[in-house]
């Protein structure tokens, strides 16, 4: 017999329909459950397909192959399918069938053919049974999938044609689209040229990153101020399946309970707490030139419980009702919420504990279906953590195998380790994750056990190793003794994977000199290696600036370069041939033409496309030196301010254009770009300077506006402080485009700059090796700002651009804190090597020399390559070979 206190639970089944009934007071008994979701497993293991396949009779067989969907083959086909998705699948017509409704019916035409080839992608990797890739990235920034989509195809001339044929032009119907809200920066666009590089070289691999339904914000600029606001990109997204049969129930908070069992061994069982519910949603990811299509797997959140809550709704506890579905739905509803708070900080780490959980499920149950034993794991399982933001991910898989699957600690740690690789894009040791012990004792309190223990096991074989350095130990161990202790997320990183790469040569040798030098003295130097990072030509060459592309495929013998980009070094044969500098130029020029009218459109200014166009599009950081860039535009107006008119027509019109969203919580970082608008308000309205300087600050930066900044600049600026950034990938796409850089002797940079050869780049500023001297002798020694520096300070502090108390923390930070991005220490060469830039464009000649020169060495440069080297280095996995037909 149950005592009161501990009643059986029982579970209910949802009722259909039950009357509403005005009562008070409690109306269900104590000790029932509401009811729970219970999961199917979903498709079939390579073993079951084939079984499967066998036993079905042959007439049904003919007959389902018979009325197979085939997908549009033509122009007519193409046609057939965008008007029966109008009339059916948007129940529109002729007569109200407007562009957004062509966008729409487009995109499902494609859609549907790619669907077609996702599943037989599917199934031909389940056949094989092969090892599979797992990519895990907090950010996809996918950018425009309809144009992509027709691109990689091949399908766009036939879909241009056909819509011709409808009444709508094609440039219209992809500006429908919004860009996909699911990424900010770099780390986002790597992780989308991967995947597009995964697919085009037919390797089996999956995505998994969080279904933002707002992403991080659009960004509207007003007064000059960065204003945030949602992102609503989720109205209408074809692109996406929901998965409502994947449905993964994640713990949190609770606690555990110890038991020993028969044999003596402890057993920890983790109860309690909130469960929220996981939703796969997917995405279809194809490969270009190929049937490959792979996907991407977004984990969007629910309440484990149900929408709302009956009792509570019928009581008229209207509000409360939903509660656990409107706490439960934050999870996945922004990306980087922000963590001044320390609310925000729990938020940030549910989302990377409720992301991974559901995905290292995933995983598991697609593992299980081989009936293979556990070893074997890291024979079928390469999962890659891009950054620490899926850490937890070895914690978890070290629960799993042990809590739940009964393995030993020693040979779950061994499955672990040799499953995960790690990919480090900082060497900011501010920028490296840390959590406090009490958070993740709240959220994940088992988690917390298995980390210490891990720690433990550790440093105890390190101890071993070095038993007379006891500095070590704190210096390596994954717990931080601060008050409060914290979790340091890149040293567990390093301890649970079998390999860490960096991203560009320097970075991976800064890493293993500086913030991971004592791992390199514990692991050994074959741990670490490098990978320099690459950006997909598909996108950021074919389809950004198809009129290049179609003139270097004139020239190399075909598209074949999208495929292998060392192709590109064909172009040198052609880099003194007159007519083909001639179009080189005009297809610059046109597209210079298409961002000024953009410009104009938004901002309102006129510019002139014979300008220098000089562009800085990135996330907005102190680091990346935005400011830097703003000053250097200040010091240019003022100098032009005390010229003679005489002297300004011998200047060089230049167009400075910044975009970028600064973090919601980055005070520095949104003060620079109110500065920007402030100095564009007052330089754009001075008639005594005219078309010599523009200063453009472009809203709300994304994927697709990058699509047409990069193919329209002149001049690019990757500016960072020596040994800051990790790599940077725009630099690559700004030279790709036929664009010279201005930059510091930093990530990919250096790389850039011994591919193309030093004529070709404006390079300037300190080395990262005197960085740490310099910031030494700001703090101990004499620190005086550059006097053209100083110039600009006192331009502002006269309040020439504004409220000058608005910008005072940004001179303070030069002036009184120790410079820490050293932009004084630069600025004289950084004005110095402006002047260089100004003289080059002038020589048109010599500077389209350059860039085809720059254009045609770029072959190193492509994410298929990188997705190579990891394949060889890092995840020991093959392609799956296509018969595309």
């Amino acid at each position: 017999m149950a005592t009161p206190d501990k009643m059986p639970i029982r579970e209910r089944r949802p009722s259909a329909g039950a009357p509403i009934v005005d009562i008070q007071g409690s109306v269900g008994p104590a000790g029932i459950s509401r009811p729970k979701h219970k999961r199917t497993p979903t498709g079939f293991g390579a073993g079951e397909i084939k079984i499967v396949e066998a036993s079905i009779p042959e007439p049904q067989r003919a007959a389902w192959l018979k009325h197979q969907v085939g997908g549009f083959k033509d122009k007519d086909g193409f046609e057939s399918e965008v008007v029966r998705h109008v009339e059916t699948t948007l129940a529109r017509s002729m007569f109200n069938c407007d562009e957004s409704a062509a966008y729409s019916a487009a995109a499902l035409a494609f859609r549907d053919r790619l669907i077609l080839e996702w599943n037989r992608t599917q199934q031909r990797q389940t056949y094989a049974d092969s090892k599979r890739v797992y990519y895990l990235s907090l950010e996809f920034l996918m950018g425009r999938a309809l144009d992509n989509a027709m691109l990689n195809i091949g399908q766009k001339d036939v879909a241009r044609a056909g819509l011709a044929e409808l009444g709508f032009r094609i440039e219209d119907v992809i500006e429908q689209e919004h860009d996909a809200a699911l990424g900010n920066g770099g780390l986002g666009r790597l992780a989308a040229c991967f995947l597009d590089s995964l697919a085009s070289l037919n390797y089996p691999a999956w995505g998994y990153g969080l279904r933002y339904r707002y992403g991080i914000f659009k960004q509207e600029i007003i007064d000059g101020y960065q204003v945030e606001v949602p992102d609503y990109w989720l109205d209408f997204n074809p692109w996406e399946f929901p998965r409502h049969d994947i449905a993964v129930d994640i713990q949190f908070y609770g606690n555990v309970v110890k038991s020993t069992d028969e044999s003596g061994k402890t057993i920890a069982t983790w109860e309690g707490g909130e469960t929220v519910k996981a939703v796969a949603y997917d995405m279809p990811i194809p490969g270009y030139a190929t049937s490959t299509t792979n996907n991407l797997r977004l984990w969007s959140s629910k309440a484990a419980s149900g929408e709302f809550d009956f009792q509570k709704f019928n009581s008229g506890e209207y509000e409360s009702s939903v509660a656990d579905q409107q706490r439960a739905e934050t999870i996945s509803a922004v990306l980087y919420p922000n963590d001044n708070l320390d609310r925000g900080k729990e938020l940030r780490l549910k989302q990377q504990y409720f992301w991974v959980a559901a995905s290292l499920y995933d995983i598991i149950r697609r593992f299980k279906k081989s009936k293979r034993p556990w070893e074997e794991f890291p024979d079928q399982v390469a999962i890659q953590l891009n950054d620490t933001h899926p850490t937890l991910a070895i914690v978890e898989l070290q629960r799993i195998l042990t809590d739940l699957e009964g393995l030993e600690w020693d040979e779950a740690w061994n499955i672990v380790t040799n499953t995960f690789g790690y990919t480090n894009h900082t060497v900011l040791p501010e920028a490296l994750e840390k959590w406090s012990v009490p958070l993740i004792q709240h959220l994940l309190p088992r988690h917390l056990q298995i980390i210490y223990d891990i720690n433990l096991e550790f440093l105890q074989t390190v101890e071993r190793q070095f038993p007379n350095d006891r500095d070590i130990l704190g210096r390596v161990s994954i717990i931080e003794e601060t008050q409060p202790k914290m979790i340091r997320m890149a040293h567990l990183a390093i301890v649970g994977s079998h390999k860490v790469n960096g991203v560009a040569e320097l970075h991976s040798d800064l890493i293993k000199t500086t913030i991971f030098k004592d791992f390199v003295e514990v692991f050994g130097p074959d741990k670490f290696t490098n990978v320099t990072n690459g950006i997909t030509p598909r996108r950021w060459l074919h389809q950004a600036n198809p009129r290049l592309s179609g003139l270097i495929a004139a020239k190399t013998g075909g598209h074949e370069f999208l495929s292998d980009l060392t192709l590109l070094n064909k172009l040198e044969l052609h880099v003194d041939d007159k007519a083909f500098r001639k179009e080189w130029a005009e297809i610059k020029y046109a597209n210079k033409v298409r961002l000024a009218k953009h410009i104009k459109a938004t901002n309102g200014v006129t510019v002139n496309p014979s300008s220098l166009f000089d562009v800085q599009v990135k996330r907005i950081h102190e680091y990346k030196r935005q400011q830097m860039n703003i000053f250097g535009a200040i010091h240019r107006y003022l100098s032009l301010k005390a010229m003679t008119p005489e002297e300004r027509k011998k200047q060089q019109p230049r167009v400075s254009i910044f975009g970028g969203k600064a973090a919601p919580g980055y005070w520095m970082a949104k003060q620079i770009i109110h500065l920007i608008n402030n100095v564009g308000a007052v330089v754009n309205n001075d008639k005594d300077i005219g078309d010599l300087l523009k200063v453009i600050f472009i809203e709300d930066y994304n994927v697709s506006k990058a699509e047409m900044i990069i193919p329209a600049s002149d001049l690019s600026e990757h500016i960072s402080t020596a040994g800051t950034e990790a790599s940077g990938t725009s630099n690559m796409k700004f030279v790709l485009n036929g664009g010279l850089i201005i930059g510091t002797c930093d990530g990919a940079n250096i790389e850039i700059t011994r591919e193309i050869g030093e004529n070709n780049i404006f390079l300037f500023g300190n080395l990262a090796e005197d960085v740490e001297d310099l910031r030494h002798t700001h703090t101990y020694g004499k620190h005086t700002v550059d006097p053209d520096l100083a110039r600009v300070f006192e331009a502002i502090e006269s309040g020439t651009f504004g409220n000058q108390e608005d910008f005072a923390g940004m001179i303070t930070a030069v002036r009184e804190h120790g410079d820490y991005y050293l932009v004084s220490d630069d600025f004289r060469s950084y004005l110095e090597t402006h002047a260089l830039v100004d003289e080059a464009y002038r020589d048109q000649e010599g500077w389209i020399t350059k860039c085809i020169t720059s254009v045609a060495r770029m072959g190193f440069f492509s994410s298929d390559r990188c997705i190579n080297e990891y394949a060889e280095e890092i995840w020991n996995v093959e392609p799956l070979k296509v018969d595309d037909e």
